[in-house]
């Protein structure tokens, strides 16, 4: 009979499973913690030790939870257990940001569904919307706090803090107002990036960039005092013409006056040869060199708008490889435009509405503004043409402003939810002064002066005398705590990382 050599090893013997059935197994283990009040019992027996908060910055309410979502918990649950095991008392009150762009960009794709409202939201009043966002994000707010418990993350799950309550939402009031009080914020203009379809500001993080093939023009803009001359500027974005209030140039470039036919252009020397190619220039002659000193004396007439403007150096900007060293200048649409007009006390015009739609504004005098038969055209193109674009150029042709028009195949920002060009335009900002960072600093030297820790370390105070009034009032619940101490907790307090 062969031997069965198991029976002659000495191994312990023990009830565990041979079988691991984790899918079985762990969620009997967490309702076993459940049941047990097993996070309650942590925070009882550590009751009085010294405390470790770790502010929660909140998932959004709008889907279920993604493997970003589920790092981002384990990895923050690590911690507070760690620290619990430490021997401090480490609650963890977590929370969910209710409002915003990604919850409102769902509703608006549910309501346009055939099975939902089957309308746009742009045609729904704005109280009717916000109740379905409201709905949305609580209805994910339910599903999310069951699927983060699965992953066994410990918490006060029953009392999170949600942005959409109105106690949260009064607190952030209470300390937005505390700061302007205090002469800590300035109301501003600046352009950001903006998504036509999704009427709404986009960050950074939201912006994708694609090829795109964009009209490419090259426009005469008259120079005052000299009959037959002009500025040759070149642009991608023909829209933002009737935005223009200046031109830059490079004040570390040659510059060339040059006669063709009967007329006489200004462009960049180095980029002459290359302007003729494109413009069909069979001859022209140099008439004369230009310096700095000569372009910052020119003044120009706008091509079809009745106002005038000057020449500013942009040597952070303008470059000698495309265009025609001269770069138009709106303020109220890109960057380098608004720190320039900024620079040189220039209006931020931009008459473009939320919808993308050309619009008078009250920035300059009605008078000095677009021609009416511009206002209403839309921005965003459709089938590769954009209705904005047709009529400027269609205005310059009738002007005889347009000296030349070609595709132009570049990388360009578009939205990362809509997919569609975006542009740029002025918002009003609320931003921090310098005593607002220099008062910063004070209150948290050791730590980065950026404004969200900042303002963390400002109102730090505050949340504290919160939980003292919270303690005082619930002496056994964290959810007056939690409520208080994630205040706005995109951000970690002043003590965290």
């Amino acid at each position: 009979m062969a031997m069965d050599y198991k029976d002659t090893l000495n191994l312990p013997r023990t009830d565990f499973p041979m079988k691991a059935d984790l899918v079985t197994r762990e969620p009997q283990q967490i309702e076993k913690w459940q049941k047990e009040k097993l996070y309650e019992k942590i925070q009882v027996a550590r009751d009085g030790a010294e405390k470790f908060v770790l502010h929660d910055g909140p998932p959004f309410a709008n889907g279920d939870v993604h493997i970003g979502n589920a790092l981002n918990k384990i990895l923050k649950d690590i911690v507070v257990k760690y620290k619990s095991l430490r021997g401090y008392s480490a609650p963890y009150v977590p929370g969910w940001d209710c409002h915003g762009l990604p919850i409102e960009f769902k509703v608006s794709q549910e309501m346009r569904k055939p099975g939902g409202a089957g309308v746009s939201p742009v045609d729904v009043d704005a109280a009717t919307v916000r109740k379905a966002c409201d709905a949305y994000a609580r209805k994910y707010i339910d599903i999310q706090r069951e699927q983060f418990k699965r992953l066994g993350v410990f918490g006060d799950w029953e009392n999170p803090y949600l942005t959409l309550n109105k106690e949260y939402e009064a607190d952030e009031l209470r300390l937005f107002a505390d700061i302007v009080e205090k002469g800590f914020v300035y109301r501003g203009k600046k352009p950001v990036y903006w998504s036509i379809p999704c009427r709404t500001a986009l960050a950074e993080a939201e912006v994708e960039y694609k090829d795109h093939v964009s009209q490419s023009i090259y426009v005469r803009f008259p120079v005052i005092g000299q009959p037959g001359t002009s500025i040759l500027i070149w642009t991608t974005t023909p829209w933002t013409l009737p935005a223009n209030l200046a031109v830059a140039y490079n004040s570390t470039f040659s510059y060339a006056q040059a006669r063709v036919g009967g007329e006489t252009f200004l462009v960049s020397t180095l980029l002459l040869p290359t302007v003729a190619e494109k413009c069909r220039w069979d001859s022209y002659e140099i008439v004369r060199s230009l310096n700095a000193d000569n372009l910052r004396q020119i003044e120009f007439q706008h091509p079809f708008c009745a106002r005038t403007g000057k020449l500013f150096a942009g040597d952070s900007f303008v470059e000698n490889t495309t265009g025609t060293g001269f770069v138009h200048v709106a303020p109220g649409h890109g960057l380098e435009d608004y720190q320039l007009g900024l620079q040189n006390g220039l209006p931020i015009y931009s008459p473009v509405d939320d919808d993308g739609r050309f619009a008078y504004s009250n920035e300059l005098p009605l008078e000095q503004q677009m021609p009416k038969e511009l206002i209403g055209k839309a921005i965003l193109e459709k089938h590769g043409r954009s209705e904005a674009n047709e009529a400027v150029l269609q205005l310059l042709r009738e002007r005889k402003a347009l000296v030349h028009r070609e595709d132009y195949t570049h990388s360009y920002p578009h939205c990362w939810r809509s997919k569609t060009p975006i542009i740029f335009r002025p918002r009003s900002r609320h931003g921090p002064t310098g005593a607002f960072r220099a008062s910063a600093r004070g209150a948290c030297p050791s730590r980065s002066s950026t404004t969200r820790r900042a303002i963390l370390c400002l109102i730090q105070p505050r949340i504290q005398g919160w939980r003292r009034e919270s303690s005082a009032i619930q002496p056994t619940s964290l959810k007056s705590t939690g409520r208080t101490s994630g205040s706005r907790s995109r951000a970690p307090s002043c003590g965290l990382p």
